[in-house]
């Protein structure tokens, strides 16, 4: 799927990809899940990010009556990872996360023209670029990093209304997942 290199898409590499990939991601996978429930009635589109056993991770405070779309991280104590904000006056939709310091981590950038499939692509600060494809209408989305996916988004997994699941793979960053799934509901449904 994100793979630009086609001379290893011998069918013998696909099928060890796909292998690899539901050893992450399959039922019984590695990967590291996490629920992101936003409540309708919420004041100030406040809302939780569960882990797995449906413990409350993170929270997301989306503060109100301001020019631009602010939203922050905070952790379990209320302490801010992080915090994305809209950029305006830009081409394309951009959301920019910054870390606790206001330094930056990445910058998400939606793709100008993408006609069956939204696009979007993570520059980020100190490691490698990413990839994210995905289908607006199904709330399915793929986070890729050099050819390979590092996280899926989906709202199939649930029955509930504006409920998201996210599965990272064990060695990424997951605020920086979580922040860039966050960013891509804000720019895809605003």
């Amino acid at each position: 799927m994100f793979n630009k290199d086609r001379s290893s898409d011998s069918p013998s590499s696909r099928r060890e990809q796909r292998k690899e990939e539901r050893e992450v991601f399959g039922r019984r996978g590695t990967a590291t899940q996490y629920r992101l429930r936003e409540s309708l009635l919420s004041f100030g589109d406040d809302f939780w990010i569960e882990d797995a056993q449906g413990n409350r991770a993170f929270k997301v405070d989306g503060k109100m009556l301001r020019v631009r779309n602010t939203l922050f991280f905070e952790d379990m104590q209320g302490n801010q990872v992080c915090k994305l904000q809209e950029r305006l006056l830009t081409i394309k939709d951009t959301m920019t996360i910054e870390g606790a310091n206001d330094e930056a981590l990445a910058t998400v950038k939606k793709a100008m023209i993408s006609p069956l499939r939204d696009r979007w692509t993570v520059k980020v600060g100190d490691g490698p670029d990413l990839a994210v494809q995905g289908n607006v209408f199904d709330y399915e989305y793929t986070i890729g990093e050099a050819g390979r996916k590092i996280a899926e988004i989906s709202k199939r997994w649930f029955r509930i209304a504006n409920t998201y699941g996210v599965q990272i793979e064990p060695s990424q960053n997951d605020i920086l997942i979580l922040a860039v799934t966050v960013a891509l509901d804000r720019m895809a449904h605003p």
